[in-house]
């Protein structure tokens, strides 16, 4: 592996998962606003590492190949946490978000194989920084409630919330019910936007899915 700087600071997103799983875990406000510390400094080495990349010019194929997957653990690692943390949020759009990622690293390793590259656009590059937006946002209202207790009793009486309930919520007397709210409607944009990628990368990659897989089979 080349151990220069830009692949440093990616491989710094994924040492830095436990340490922001523990403080997330821990349900103080003093925790948590560390754990939106540690994410926000995480999110920001995945800008770090690219322009240092192209400003030392030590960009490499293990960078390209190392900092969207540290992208992907960061991520999925918080969206795994949210669905202990926040009954309201399903565990479907978890499951989506990861299948797209995981279809993804799929298709980033058959390009590998045959020596090409995947071709990326620009509505990745936004889901990615909607989703990093998204989980601080998600974290900040973890850190609100935490300050208020007479929310979690509001949430625990909602059993599961469905996309067709909020409005319902919204215009019910619940005191707090943008913060209930917040987190699922935050995650069904993320959902959406990550689904939507996905097909976009398909539509634009299908190729990758037909033989021969590698190099030496064209030959």
């Amino acid at each position: 592996m080349d151990l220069n700087i830009p692949n440093l600071l990616t491989l710094s997103r994924i040492i830095l998962i436990p340490l922001f799983l523990y403080l997330i875990f821990t349900p103080t406000i003093e925790h948590r606003i560390w754990a939106l510390i540690i994410f926000v400094f995480a999110s920001f080495t995945d800008f770090l590492d690219g322009w240092t990349a192209r400003k030392l010019r030590q960009e490499t194929d293990t960078g390209k190949f190392l900092d969207p997957l540290a992208d992907k653990f960061l991520v999925i690692s918080a969206l795994i946490a949210f669905l202990f943390l926040d009954p309201l949020i399903p565990l479907w759009m978890v499951i989506v978000i990861i299948a797209r990622d995981l279809l993804i690293t799929v298709m980033r390793y058959l390009a590998i194989k045959k020596g090409s590259m995947l071709r990326t656009s620009r509505l990745g590059k936004f889901k990615t920084a909607f989703q990093m937006i998204g989980i601080i946002v998600i974290i900040m209202v973890f850190i609100v409630r935490n300050s208020i207790k007479n929310v979690q009793l509001e949430i625990n009486q909602l059993s599961a919330l469905k996309l067709e309930n909020v409005v319902e919520i919204l215009n019910s007397n619940l005191v707090h019910k943008w913060l209930i709210v917040c987190p699922y409607l935050i995650m069904a944009l993320v959902t959406f936007l990550t689904a939507l990628s996905g097909l976009r990368y398909i539509f634009t990659n299908w190729r990758l899915f037909i033989p021969p897989y590698t190099q030496k089979d064209t030959k």
